[in-house]
């Protein structure tokens, strides 16, 4: 299967390259932070970035609107604003999370920030209009992290994804500056309609909102007003303005178990 597969790839023209694709995530991850080399390394260069890139390109160069080198120009261009705000990510992370000992760890080890640093470099492609790429590049990410990002998402910063295992976060959906969301939260679509293609179908999260592990907020017309906090397992498929406490009236019963004259 493996060897029919690379025979279609090689004849099926404007299919880039996942080897490539994965190398070039790793050029620019690395050329932005060092530290996530997987061995010691010189490290890498804009110029060494933007080659990768090319490359990359040029199985997708008949589905550009610009030229191959000037998307890579842009892009690399870019990469200094990119930094600055998963750097705003990094230590937003640090700042809400008592487990992290340094902004170092964060960038090392969450897999939560390697899911939105590899979004933000995807998404800066998808913003050219780069095809299959930056797809390609946050789904290699979600093989990683289990956090699935769609590259056309628009994501403020700082963001934080804590844990993160689950996250599913739509192509339309808009997420506001210190948002912070834990495991299993979906921002996703209220229906799967093919002819939604293209309409905003995905949630509004405004600034400094949290949702808790297992929520989930659908709907394009759906709103979270800022401040809001959305407990977990909350389903949501309406606004809630802002400063809200969104939470489940919960029963809980306890009883021990060593009480024979207990009944079933």
């Amino acid at each position: 299967m493996t060897l029919l597969r690379n025979l279609i790839l090689r004849r099926t023209r404007g299919i880039p390259s996942t080897e490539m694709t994965i190398k070039l995530i790793g050029d620019v991850t690395t050329f932005l932070y060092p530290a996530l080399a997987a061995t010691n390394s010189t490290g890498r260069s804009k110029s060494k970035v933007r080659k990768s890139l090319c490359r990359v390109l040029s199985s997708v160069a008949a589905g550009l609107s610009l030229p191959p080198g000037m998307v890579a120009e842009r892009f690399t261009d870019a990469l200094a604003d990119i930094k600055k705000q998963v750097d705003a990510d990094a230590c937003f992370i640090m700042e809400g999370d008592p487990a992290a000992t340094s902004v170092e760890e964060v960038i090392i080890t969450y897999p939560g920030f390697y899911a939105i640093l590899v979004y933000r470099l995807a998404n800066k492609l998808a913003l050219l209009e780069v095809p299959l790429i930056p797809r390609i590049m946050t789904e290699y990410a979600h093989s990683l992290t289990g956090i699935d990002i769609h590259p056309k998402a628009t994501i403020d910063s700082p963001f934080f994804i804590d844990h993160g295992t689950g996250v599913v976060i739509g192509e339309t959906s808009v997420i506001g500056k210190r948002v912070k969301l834990y495991q299993g939260v979906t921002i996703g679509a209220l229906s799967v309609s093919k002819g939604m293609a293209g309409t905003k179908r995905h949630p509004t999260i405004e600034d400094d909102v949290v949702i808790y592990a297992g929520s989930t907020i659908l709907g394009g017309e759906t709103v979270i007003g800022h401040d809001s906090i959305i407990g977990g397992n909350v389903w949501l498929i309406s606004s809630v303005p802002p400063y809200s406490l969104v939470y489940h009236e919960n029963v809980m019963k306890i009883r021990d178990i060593n009480n024979k004259n207990h009944k079933k």
